[in-house]
């Protein structure tokens, strides 16, 4: 039987967190859980603003926890593509795995903002990812973002193209 392992996302928008999520859910044999899928179904033309986002990603988090560490502490492998992108993110997520105790990686997708941005235009135009985010909701989001330190306690992958 597989060790169970949570598996964790970090990156800017379009960086490629969800495809390789779903990569990940399949070479691992692991259930995957989308923030993206989860807000668009839930709060569908709800999140108008950052802090709007903020609101509806706590309501999922608090019930997706629980579930969460019962599939780990079930021997289950869980990929989580919910951004592990600031460090109260990535702490809200290792507590996850340390409250199973289970192993998590965190998977760091190392990709110039450039690249990024030319992919979310790409990805906006094809209207098949449950998130578009405009060029200004780019620039606001990403100035959020942190890469993860070692200083996190955490063990990361770096992905580059």
């Amino acid at each position: 039987m597989p060790i169970p392992k949570l598996h964790l996302m970090c990156g800017k928008i379009a960086s490629g967190k969800s495809t390789l999520a779903k990569s990940l859910a399949f070479e691992q044999a692991a259930v995957l859980l989308s923030e993206d899928q989860w807000l668009s179904r839930l709060y569908p033309g709800e999140i108008k603003s950052v802090a709007d986002y903020v609101r509806f990603a706590h309501r999922i988090r608090s019930v997706l926890s629980p579930l969460v560490i019962n599939m780990l502490e079930s021997g289950v492998c869980v990929v989580l593509d919910f951004p592990a992108n600031t460090t109260a993110d990535r702490a809200w997520l290792r507590n996850l795995a340390e409250a199973a105790q289970v192993p998590h990686c965190v998977h760091y997708l190392e990709v110039d903002e450039d690249i990024c941005r030319a992919r979310l235009h790409v990805r906006n135009e094809s209207g098949e990812h449950d998130f578009a985010a405009t060029d200004a909701e780019f620039d606001l989001i990403t100035r959020y973002f942190r890469a993860p330190g070692k200083e996190e306690g955490l063990d990361i992958v770096v992905h580059r193209p």
